[in-house]
């Protein structure tokens, strides 16, 4: 999960042309609306663009970050950084704690496998409130967050591979 920051925006350089990829699960889709205008502000922000794709749930993002991956490598169109956006809020079962932790571990092996800047902005929270102060642009903007983070790995990357 990525962390607050208070590090104002306009510290970080820009990233001309970046291309990230956001997939986001929908499954709440007022927290979902929020996290992806967080997210785009900061690559708007950070002169990067954006590509969105959508699912119902947290646990399909993996296979859909894989899957996209692989076709824009194929189109010659290879993305530059991956943002994955959602929200998991605890319920009755453990079916929480399953996708929280495999969606969660399959994010960082598809990150250190395809060597590719790869940010989970996917929440995991106990109630509606956390997800609305952790989403919120106004609060803590982990969809912004999430963009920056994955842009931080990626500015790291250009400059050791330059």
């Amino acid at each position: 999960m990525v962390s607050h920051s208070e590090k104002p925006q306009g510290s970080r350089p820009p990233v001309p042309g970046a291309r990230i990829l956001i997939v986001e699960a929908r499954f709440y889709d007022d927290i979902a609306d929020e996290l992806l205008r967080g997210a785009q502000g900061a690559a708007e922000a950070a002169q990067a663009k954006t590509e969105v794709l959508t699912l119902d749930g947290a646990l399909e993002i993996p296979a859909t970050v894989a899957i996209a991956l692989d076709a824009a490598e194929k189109a010659g169109k290879p993305y530059d950084a991956v943002v994955a956006l959602g929200c998991v809020i605890r319920g009755e079962t453990g079916h929480y704690d399953i996708v929280a932790g495999e969606s969660a571990r399959a994010l960082m092996d598809l990150s250190v496998a395809r060597k590719i800047p790869l940010a989970n902005g996917i929440l995991t929270v106990e109630n509606d409130e956390q997800a609305w102060t952790r989403a919120s642009v106004s609060e803590l903007n982990k969809g912004a967050g999430a963009v920056e983070a994955a842009l931080a790995v990626l500015r790291i990357k250009q400059r050791l591979e330059a």
